[in-house]
């Protein structure tokens, strides 16, 4: 499916492999202007395919000396110059502008990382003309640095080392800032990017949610054929439900959703789900008990990626078959899938579809992306991929979707299969889990605390301990408890319960469920780890 067409005012970030070049789009959305991430070596041609009123040239973990070090491609600079684009370099990004315009980079006798202080010399554009001498603590993570810089350009900001930590040539509008100024660890960074943006550039923040709700609808009407009918995998979470939501207002009853029960849901998930479906959402939507299925597959099988990718297969062997079925209706097959993929999910599974994305590692193929089957006959419809979570959200509000299901928190296309580690099918792990979850989730909502998660779980680890339980010593499961809060998905810290409520959900667990004996709890960040366990 086609990327819709960029406005005018898109600020478009070529990635070097920052762990923070998703903030800096998201930073930048908040500000209502589009941005956009595209790889750090796309084509020129392909740069100036999105018409960007700004370029930013993010950080990334390599050095400019590295005989294999990404750069943007020839001719870019003299592009940007002629086009009056300006063009921000971020650490690497900064290096990267002085090295290739002919200053020198080398590696610092002293590295930076970590918090920082800067100061501000003399008159700049990109700090503001009244900022000469104020002083800023800045988030720095850089061993090479600036010691020569290219002609035209000038120093408008040093670290206390004394190294560049800002520099600017004013007639070719091309900028650097050494430091990140899109982590909340800058605490002026926010406001650099707004003077950056709206003051230097003149960005105009006229980015809304409906535009781009507007723009997919018709991007939907112009790929979908006025004759041709859309399957629509709903997975009961919010994205899918979003998605289904957005295609059903382009083409109406020629949707077509499927919700799949594989066998991995959460308690008694499949009669909540279609029951919201039927009640508030009025979506058309066909029921599948594929849980024997998906069970017989998954028997025996530990390693997460292969769990994933025979999970994604079998959803799209259902899909196949709901297609021959409306076939048979209709006397036409369905061409194309809708699913809910988010931009964390193609950012962390593989490169998003035409931007040759290299310079990040893969975290996990998403079943809705890495896991996917190649030899795939539906094509596939993602009006949400260029969206992060709370973005979603607010489309679905638009939508009229009701706002407790926009709230609900994200579950994996993999359903359980991801939070029993190990052979999902051994002895009664699903079963199990499925009841400590339901347990800590309702502890959750009676205590007013779901709203301010982002996601909360149980996990089913692949160990028994011993116990004592009515005076006999037991041999049962540990179950761990997950609950963390983010703002898209892509960091995440783990949420602080009071003493007093992990003390009542571990007892209501250990009484409840026969089983188990012992609750332990994740209070890993992301990073390190990542929000699920597989």
């Amino acid at each position: 499916m086609e990327t819709p067409t960029m406005k005018p005012d898109t600020v478009l970030i070529l990635d070097y492999g920052s762990q923070y070049t998703h903030l800096i789009t998201r930073r930048i959305r908040s500000l209502n202007v589009f941005s956009l991430v595209i790889s750090g070596t796309s084509s020129l041609k392909s740069i100036t395919s999105y018409n960007p009123r700004v370029v930013i040239l993010s950080g990334g973990p390599h050095s400019v000396h590295a005989l294999d070090a990404p750069s943007f491609p020839e001719g870019f600079i003299e592009w940007a110059e002629s086009n009056g684009v300006p063009v921000l370099g971020i650490c690497y990004g900064l290096q990267l502008i002085v090295q290739k315009l002919g200053g020198v980079v080398v590696e610092g006798e002293s590295k930076e990382y970590g918090k920082m202080e800067i100061e501000v010399k003399g008159k700049s554009e990109i700090f503001g003309s009244e900022s000469g001498g104020e002083k800023q603590m800045v988030w720095m993570s850089h061993g090479d640095e600036a010691v020569k810089l290219p002609e035209g350009f000038e120093v408008v900001a040093q670290s206390a080392q004394g190294a560049v930590a800002a520099l600017e040539n004013r007639k070719k509008k091309i900028y650097g800032l050494q430091y990140h100024p899109e982590v909340t660890h800058s605490p002026k960074g926010m406001e650099t990017l707004r003077h950056f943006l709206f003051d230097v550039c003149g960005v105009s923040a006229d980015w809304k949610m409906e535009d781009l709700m507007e723009e997919e609808i018709k991007v939907i009407n112009k790929t979908v054929a006025s004759d041709e009918h859309v399957i629509c995998a709903l997975s009961g979470g919010v994205d899918s439900t979003v998605a289904a939501t957005l295609v059903h207002k382009a083409i109406g009853d020629r949707l077509h959703c499927i919700f799949v029960d594989n066998g991995l849901l959460r308690y008694k998930e499949q009669e909540r789900v279609m029951d919201t479906f039927e009640r508030d959402l009025h979506l058309p939507v066909t029921c599948v008990d594929a849980s024997v299925r998906f069970l017989s597959e998954l028997k025996g099988v530990v390693d997460p990626e292969t769990k994933r990718k025979i999970i994604g297969k079998e959803f799209i062997n259902i899909f196949d078959q709901f297609a021959q079925e409306l076939e048979k209706k209709y006397g036409k097959k369905p061409a194309f899938l809708v699913q809910g993929t988010l931009y964390p999910d193609v950012i962390e599974s593989c490169p998003p579809p035409g931007t040759d994305r290299t310079h990040s590692h893969t975290i996990k193929s998403h079943h809705n992306v890495g896991g996917l089957p190649k030899d795939m006959k539906l094509k596939l419809i993602e009006p949400l991929k260029l969206l992060f979570k709370d973005e979603v959200r607010e489309l679905g509000r638009i939508l009229n979707v009701p706002v407790g299901f926009l709230k609900r928190h994200p579950f994996p296309g993999p359903g359980l299969a991801v939070r029993v580690l190990g052979d999902v099918t051994q002895g009664n792990a699903l079963e199990v889990l499925r009841q400590v979850d339901e347990i800590f989730i309702q502890s959750i909502r009676d205590a007013g605390l779901y709203d301010s998660i982002w996601q909360a779980f149980a996990v089913f680890l692949p160990v028994r301990s011993v116990g004592v339980q009515g005076d006999k010593r037991t041999h049962s499961h540990v179950v761990a408890l997950r609950a963390v809060t983010s703002q898209d998905g892509m960091t995440a810290d783990w949420f602080n319960f009071e003493h007093k409520f992990l003390d009542d959900v571990s007892r209501k667990i250990c009484n409840s469920v026969q089983g188990v004996n012992r609750v332990v709890l994740d209070i890993t960040s992301k990073p390190p780890s990542t929000i699920e366990w597989e």
